[in-house]
């Protein structure tokens, strides 16, 4: 065991390392991921292999190349990003089945309590990997009910160490149904039904968006292959843009506004409902 800071505690998980939560659950903070020293490098190697191959497509010069490789050394932390991002839409995906069981096994008259062991049933069918984000948090919360403990503090947990939002919402008003009193399997029910409907709706947009994500990386791709291109077979055309201060200004300018317009684009394809 190692840490990342002090009093949080580090553990290993295939091949990279999870950051559990401060409350000893020994379930990882969704919003926190460390890389493996393997892992990082293989990143590492990998960015700066394309790195190098486009900027010798829009350079052509091998010291250029090498100096552009060293940039390599700030995707991890991008890629850290990416990996975070996608484990939280896994995860949001994964709390809508869990929604769906949990209504019906409420519809069905039993208890929360008893309702959450349904859940745990249902979702191994599901996810028959145990490594599951869900089939972890619903163990968390079923063993803590039978510990005697509340069931509130679980998911409370929960919520926090995911740092997603109808997450957030749903234990919010469990917390809030509990203390107040009321018809609580009713309240439960309806907002997992808003929930997932936010979240079926967030899927729609997702598939969409898929065919333009496509297309946004194939247009990103065309200016390097038309480039690749003359530069093969046009070789005296190309020539002042590779040989001249001024032709390697304008790529450089090109090179720039190509990378601009591709995270604009995701920027204005990254929909948050």
């Amino acid at each position: 065991m190692q840490s990342v800071k002090e009093g949080v505690p580090m553990i290993k998980n295939r091949e990279t390392r999870d950051v559990i939560s401060e409350t000893g659950s020994n379930l990882p903070d969704y919003n926190m991921y460390v890389m493996s020293v393997r892992e990082r490098i293989m990143y590492i190697l990998l960015a700066a292999v394309v790195i190098y191959i486009v900027s010798f497509i829009f350079y052509q010069n091998l010291f250029i190349s090498l100096a552009a490789s060293f940039l390599a050394l700030l995707y991890p932390k991008v890629r850290t990003k990416e990996i975070i991002e996608k484990r939280k839409n896994e995860l949001n995906l994964q709390f809508k089945d869990m929604l769906y069981s949990l209504s019906s096994s409420l519809s069905a008259g039993k208890s929360v309590e008893s309702s959450f062991k349904e859940v745990l049933k249902d979702l191994s069918i599901i996810y028959p990997d145990s490594n599951a984000f869900i089939i972890k948090e619903v163990e968390y919360i079923v063993r803590k009910i039978e510990m005697n403990e509340t069931i509130e503090a679980a998911l409370e947990d929960f919520a926090n160490r995911s740092h997603l939002e109808d997450i957030e919402n749903f234990v919010d008003v469990f917390k809030t149904s509990k203390r107040a009193g009321g018809n609580i399997v009713e309240i439960i029910k309806n907002t997992s039904n808003i929930i997932t409907d936010k979240i079926e709706v967030k899927e729609e947009i997702d598939t969409l968006l898929s065919a333009r994500k496509f297309e946004q990386k194939v247009l990103t791709l065309m200016p390097v292959f038309l480039i690749l291109f003359l530069s093969t077979s046009s070789k005296d055309y190309m020539y002042p843009i590779f040989n001249t201060l001024a032709g390697r200004f304008v790529m450089t300018v090109a090179l720039i506004l190509i990378l601009a317009a591709y995270f604009i684009s995701k920027k204005i394809m990254n929909i948050k409902i």
